[in-house]
């Protein structure tokens, strides 16, 4: 997907004025170029081509007229307009008064909710020897959204180009939303963005921009990097203007700004809005959908995942960030990397759900499954905060190439093994069972988050690395919470990789929920099933069941029960058989010859093959870019 250019629209110009101050000339006079002898009561509307404008963009000039138009019809013309140009003669006071007692004040009443930019046009200069600036600008300070002004005379030409030039620059490259007039200086929103902008092209995080990070910048705004001059030149502007906007030969945010807030004042609108608009922004300083939400069908039976290089952004973005090289975020660190965001990309209910240290912080492997469970499970978000965080700023035209789609589901089962990364296993068991705990215990580390889970509550998700015969594995426990066995399940609870069903064993009735449930959903279905004895630090009892745990697997053909305890010291072993289960859906036709050892060894042998056949085909392509 590309993003959509802001540009490329059709600006529509509106003249408007008392009668008489020379409308009709202008556009006659733009369109011939030369002045017209004859001069109808109204122009037809114009449509210049946009590979005629200086923007490249098409534009339409429309004329009012007052002897051939009604008010209702005037009003429609002004709602209608991108700009409306408000034409006095600088030789008529009566034209200028009009300008605040009539003019601006319809021009706001038929744009109530957005301001409409004006440009006030000067005619007939060639009639005086003095110019009307000087009265204009106190204009200019009354209403806010009044562009510019200009002086130009249809008679001798003088700067009629011009003048529609900056009605389209008025529409394209506004100054309202990004400079306060009144206040001489940058509006906080533009400030905001700026300040963002300046965050992620500040690679090395030291609250400056060098010599690279500054070309860096520059070849992604404009396609070209700054010459050495013309970088000691800005640098000895910023060193004359202000006391701190170079700092060790570099460039501070407070430079940044003020370089902007230079370029504005100069009237280079274009070159904040150019800078604005490659980061995403939209004319009301807002990140535009299209940026943010780039469009990526998933068939059904397909997932998504982080690829190669959206994890190689991740990395990269977290070792920035981990400024003391802990592997973990502190608190301040965590708020720092997401600074460039308007909230954090998650709560502080992620210490109960991946892998923290004894502190709670997040490590890079918790960190790295908290953006796989995201993009697993709510891919606009990812893209969303990927855009936030600057993917899609230096090589990525956008977050496309961030994530890719798994194949479908069908064909990992024809190909007897799964090429994802991330695998969903769904824990469901009676309440008491111990499945919380066992979901709890698969991330369990130093951290005591017993004071978060009272804050936020039980999260209904757990995320960890799990190793399946060499290749690390994601592997994501979602606690399903039936309270009946009679409850039906919904589809989205049933369907995963695997299926985790536990029960404890110091219960009696444990066990005949699980059953039920296996019988019911998982019986027919081509879904992975393991059934996980809790509590196997506890006595075992007889089970009130038609079947005894061992023989109810063994009557439908699914691995004996796996015992467990959170006291155990094999207790990840069950961690690693889901995984691989999942990462191998057939197992389930495999009945119970699935206990014997040499069937998961014949499997990893297999994934192994897949692993060392592609080192392979590196090691050649390699070696032939060597020859080459």
């Amino acid at each position: 997907m590309v993003v959509k250019n802001p540009l490329k629209r059709t600006v529509r110009i509106l003249l408007v004025g008392d009668s008489g101050v020379g409308k009709t000339s202008l556009i006659l006079s733009l369109v011939s170029e030369e002045f017209p002898e004859n001069v109808p009561a109204k122009a037809e509307e114009i449509t210049i081509p946009a590979d005629v404008t200086p923007e490249q963009v098409p534009t339409n000039i429309v004329d009012y007229s007052s002897a051939d138009q009604t008010d209702a019809e005037l009003n429609e013309q002004i709602k209608r307009a991108s700009v409306v140009c408000i034409v006095y003669a600088v030789d008529d006071d009566d034209s200028i008064d009009r300008i605040t007692s009539y003019w601006m004040p319809l021009i706001r009443q038929n744009h109530p909710d957005k301001p409409c930019p004006v440009v006030l046009v000067g005619n007939k200069i060639d009639l005086v020897e003095y110019s009307t600036i000087d009265g204009i600008f106190e204009i200019m300070e009354e209403f806010s959204e009044i562009e510019t002004c200009i002086e130009c005379s249809s008679k001798t030409l003088k700067n009629i180009s011009e003048m529609f030039y900056y009605a389209q620059k008025a529409v394209l490259h506004p100054t309202a939303p990004i400079y306060s007039v009144e206040k001489g200086d940058l509006t906080e929103a533009c400030k905001n963005a700026l300040m963002r902008i300046f965050k992620i092209c500040d690679v090395d995080c030291d609250g400056l921009l060098n010599d690279i990070e500054l070309n860096n910048f520059q070849s992604r705004c404009f396609n070209a990097p700054l010459q050495p001059q013309v970088l000691d030149d800005v640098k000895a502007v910023l060193r004359k203007n202000m006391e701190d906007g170079v700092c060790q030969n570099c460039v501070t945010m407070k430079g940044f700004l003020y370089l902007h807030s230079l370029f504005i004042q100069r009237g280079r609108n274009e070159t904040t809005w150019t800078v604005l608009r490659k980061f995403g922004y939209n004319d009301n300083l807002n990140m535009s959908r299209e940026y943010l939400f780039p469009s990526l069908k998933v068939p059904s039976g397909c997932t998504t995942e982080l690829s190669h290089r959206g994890n190689q952004f991740l990395t990269h973005l977290f070792e920035r960030y981990d400024k003391d090289r802990d592997k973990s975020l502190s608190p301040v660190e965590f708020e720092e990397l997401f600074s460039t965001c308007p909230t954090p990309a998650w709560g502080p209910d992620v210490s109960a759900m991946v892998p923290t240290n004894d502190k709670g912080w997040i490590t890079y492997q918790g960190y790295m499954c908290q953006w796989a469970l995201m993009t697993l499970v709510d891919l606009p978000r990812t893209f969303e905060y990927l855009a936030y965080l600057g993917y899609n700023i230096y090589e990525n035209e956008n977050q496309l190439t961030a994530v890719q789609v798994t194949r479908e589901k069908k064909l990992d089962l024809a190909k007897k093994q799964s090429s994802r990364n991330v695998y969903q296993c769904h824990v469901i068991g009676p309440t008491g069972a111990g499945k919380s705990s066992f979901c709890r215990n698969f991330i369990k580390s130093a951290f005591d988050s017993k004071n978060v889970l009272e804050k936020t509550g039980t999260p209904n998700c757990t995320v960890n690395f799990v190793q399946v015969y060499g290749q690390e594995k994601i592997l994501v426990l979602r606690d399903i919470n039936v309270r009946n066995v009679s409850d039906p399940l919904l589809p989205h609870e049933v369907q995963c990789d695997v299926a985790c069903l536990v029960y404890d064993i110091n219960n009696e009735k444990s066990f005949e929920y699980i059953a039920r449930i296996y019988i019911k959903y998982f019986a027919e279905s081509k879904i992975p099933v393991l059934i996980v004895a809790c509590k196997d630090d506890l006595d075992e009892v007889r089970q009130e069941y038609l079947l005894q745990p061992a023989s109810f697997c063994q009557k439908y053909k699914i691995l004996p029960p796996q015992r467990y305890s959170i006291k155990g010291h094999h207790k990840r072993d069950v961690f690693v058989k889901l995984a691989t289960m999942a990462a191998f859906p057939n197992f389930r036709e495999f009945g119970v010859i699935t206990s014997d050892s040499t069937v998961w060894w014949k499997a990893g042998l297999s994934l192994a093959a897949v692993t060392a056949l592609g080192l392979l085909v590196a090691r050649v392509l390699h070696t032939s870019d060597k020859v080459r």
